[in-house]
């Protein structure tokens, strides 16, 4: 079948079986950020924003996207212009092997989308599917209050 859904601003028109994954999609069109972790929505590596809300794309059919609007880690920033978001993961050392990042990055940035101000309390319970083996999760706890901050002084794009 064919659907259309907006993926990080771009329309796209695409052949999907019913049973694909959003995440195998994604794939197939060239988003590497999107990871698969577990493949049973346990680890949020594979999370990306559907409507501006964190999915497990492991877990989402394709075609359940018809009509909606699809964030990658691809489509908050690049390498040459970061988000603010990307740059405070950075700044905060809250990144080593990777793998994990992209969907802490998105999932921080639907809580900052609600709430601008979280406490660190809250950043860690927003954050609580999302699984990290490297950092011991101060460090991207400390870069989520740092992006909401910079969001706070207007530094937020």
């Amino acid at each position: 079948m064919k659907i259309y859904f907006e993926l990080n601003g771009k329309p796209q028109y695409v052949e999907v079986e019913a049973g694909e994954s959003l995440l195998s999609l994604l794939r197939r069109l060239g988003m590497k950020s999107v990871k698969e972790g577990c493949g049973t929505g346990e680890c949020g590596t594979c999370t990306v924003l559907l409507e501006g809300k964190p999915v497990r794309s492991c877990l989402t059919f394709a075609p359940k996207v018809q009509g909606k609007r699809v964030t990658t880690l691809e489509g908050l920033g690049t390498l040459e212009d970061p988000h603010p978001l990307q740059r405070a993961f950075v700044e905060a050392g809250a990144v080593q092997c990777g793998f994990c990042t992209p969907g802490m990055i998105l999932t921080a940035y639907a809580l900052l989308q609600e709430n601008p101000d979280p406490t660190p309390h809250e950043v860690r319970e927003y954050l609580v599917g999302n699984l990290c083996r490297c950092t011991g999760y101060v460090k991207i706890v400390d870069a989520v209050l740092l992006a909401a901050q910079w969001k706070r002084e207007g530094q937020w794009r």
